[in-house]
């Protein structure tokens, strides 16, 4: 009968089994299959805009708005009528707004071409070098045998849609948008803490579910606490901008304190947009070269004072965002879901960054998130 061999004796190194293994569990297939996961839900977001759009504005003023519900509830109101009450005063601010603005608006936008051809007018005098330079260019051109006029002469006459033509073009769904709105906000305010409830029923140990309600609290108290401060800071910045133009003498100040209002959600170019408008405004409205760029002038410093100082000092630093992520949030929002994406993009990129805040697993996107200093200390610890 043969001898089984023995197998040698492995030596093994002492210092080995302090080495730590290198183990990657993210293989090009699973990174792949993230890849296509993100696109897939970017896809989702945008063809549902219909959906999605009206649920998260109603999320946002729900979070908004749910400190006003509580504190009628305190006094003693039930939380049903409250929110009934709430969200009838939004409405009737909402389109008390848009009955004061809707006329001066729709006749400044029926005005753009008339608008576009006096500024032109006015301005005239800054263009006398480029009219010369387009004048040697012009001679040039008939020296070399090209005359301007010869291709066609043909006249085409362009319709002009007037701005309610503009407004009223897509009112059913706008509306329909709005119904949507007004129904998931209310329910929303109405069922207070149903979701949390549900949340602690189903999770099995009395550590998580506590883990849970801690972080479902600070989660609606940062994010409440974050909405309303950058709200009142834009209304602030309106008031304070309508009545600088009322002092300068620009017509319809209200109009436009609501405009840098709403403009001031999407920064830099919310401002660069709000500027534009009132050096349009003022050309008009003015004679003089020094007075037709005053207006500009100063809602431009206000729009910097408010974003380079006051808000950076009321908010914190802990809640800003890195200038990066705010660009292109704006223009993937705004590609995807229009003007009200836009507007939205910042508040939702503040409200994801304070959840990735209080998520370990989710830290390193929130520190990508935000800007210089934002993690000294994490949001609503003490």
């Amino acid at each position: 009968m043969a001898e089984k061999p023995v197998e040698p004796a492995r030596i093994q190194d002492p210092g080995a089994e302090d080495e730590p293994i290198l183990r990657t569990s993210h293989s090009p297939g699973s990174i792949a299959l993230t890849g296509l996961f993100v696109l897939a839900i970017f896809y989702t977001f945008y063809f549902a805009r219909i959906f999605f759009l009206p649920l998260v504005l109603a999320l946002l003023l729900s979070l908004l708005l749910s400190p006003v519900v509580g504190v009628l509830s305190r006094l003693g109101i039930p939380r049903r009528l409250g929110s009934g009450l709430v969200v009838l005063a939004l409405m009737g601010l909402f389109w008390g707004s848009v009955y004061l603005l809707i006329d001066p608006a729709s006749a400044w936008i029926d005005r753009a071409p008339e608008t576009l051809t006096r500024i032109e007018y006015k301005l005239r005098q800054f263009k006398r070098p480029v009219e010369k330079v387009d004048q040697a260019t012009r001679k040039m051109e008939q020296l070399t045998g090209i005359k301007d006029g010869e291709e066609s002469e043909t006249e085409v006459q362009v319709q002009k849609e007037s701005f309610s033509e503009i407004f009223f073009a897509g009112t059913r769904k706008t509306l329909a948008g709005l119904v949507m709105v007004v129904v998931l906000l209310y329910f929303l305010l109405a069922s207070g803490d149903l979701f949390l409830r549900k949340l602690v029923r189903v999770l099995p140990l009395l550590e998580n579910k506590k883990r849970a309600v801690e972080i479902a609290r600070r989660l609606r108290q940062d994010i409440s606490v974050y909405l309303w401060t950058i709200t009142l800071i834009n209304i602030g910045l309106g008031i304070a901008e309508g009545t600088a133009m009322h002092l300068l003498g620009l017509p319809n100040p209200m109009l436009w304190g609501v405009m840098a209002t709403v403009l001031n959600f999407v920064p830099y170019l919310g401002a660069m947009v709000g500027i534009a408008v009132i050096a349009a405004v003022a050309a008009l409205t003015f004679e003089t070269p020094s007075e037709y760029f005053l207006p500009p002038l100063v809602y431009f410093l206000l729009t910097a004072i408010e974003g380079y100082f006051l808000t950076p000092i009321i908010v914190g630093r802990r809640l800003t965002l890195n200038p990066f992520v705010i660009l292109l949030g704006l223009f993937l929002w705004g590609w995807m879901w229009g003007i009200p994406g836009a507007v939205l993009a910042v508040p939702m990129l503040a409200s994801f960054k304070i959840v990735c805040d209080q998520l370990p697993p989710m830290a390193p996107i929130g520190e990508f998130l935000g800007g210089d200093g934002t993690h000294d200390e994490r949001i609503g610890s003490s």
